[in-house]
C-alpha cells in the first residue's frame, strides 16, 4: 500500500495534461472494443476458434466477459476512477490477445492494437490516474 501511495504522490507531482488525455483516450478505445466485440460476435468466435480445447459454451461464455469488461473498465479508466484496479483485471485479457494474435490467426491491425493497448496499460498500472481524475477529485473531497 505504501508504495502505491508513492506512485500516486509522484504521478501527481508530475502531471502533465497530454498523459491524462491518453487516459481518456485509453479508455474511450476499451469502450468501443468491447461494443465492437458485442456487436460482431463471429470474428472473434472465429479467433478463438484457434485454441484449442475451447468449444461451444466456453467461446460464448469468453466473447461476452471479455467484452463486457472492457466496456466496464475503458468507461472506469477514461473517468479515472479505480484505474489501476481496471487495469489489472484488462493485463492478462490484453496479455492474452496478444499471445493469440501471434500463434492462431495473426491479424497484424489486431496485433498491432493488443501491443500499443498492453503497453498503454503497463504504463498507466504505473502512473496511476494521474490529477485530472475521479479519483483525484474524491481523494479532496470536493
Amino acid at each position: 500500500m505504501k508504495a502505491v501511495l508513492e506512485l500516486n504522490k509522484w504521478a501527481n507531482a508530475n502531471t502533465n495534461l497530454a498523459v491524462d488525455a491518453l487516459r481518456v483516450l485509453l479508455g474511450v478505445f476499451l469502450v468501443y472494443k468491447g461494443v465492437y466485440l458485442l456487436s460482431n460476435p463471429e470474428e472473434t468466435l472465429k479467433v478463438l476458434e484457434s485454441i484449442p480445447g475451447l468449444g461451444g459454451a466456453d467461446l460464448l461464455t469468453i466473447h461476452y466477459v471479455a467484452a463486457t469488461l472492457h466496456v466496464c473498465a475503458g468507461i472506469f479508466i477514461a473517468l479515472g476512477l479505480v484505474t489501476r484496479v481496471c487495469i489489472l483485471i484488462l493485463l492478462p485479457m490484453v496479455a492474452t490477445a496478444l499471445f493469440v494474435n501471434l500463434s492462431g490467426n495473426m491479424v497484424e491491425n489486431n496485433l498491432l492494437q493488443a501491443g500499443l493497448t498492453f503497453i498503454a496499460c503497463a504504463c498507466f498500472l504505473f502512473y496511476g490516474s494521474g490529477k485530472h481524475s475521479l479519483d483525484y477529485l474524491l481523494r479532496l473531497h470536493i
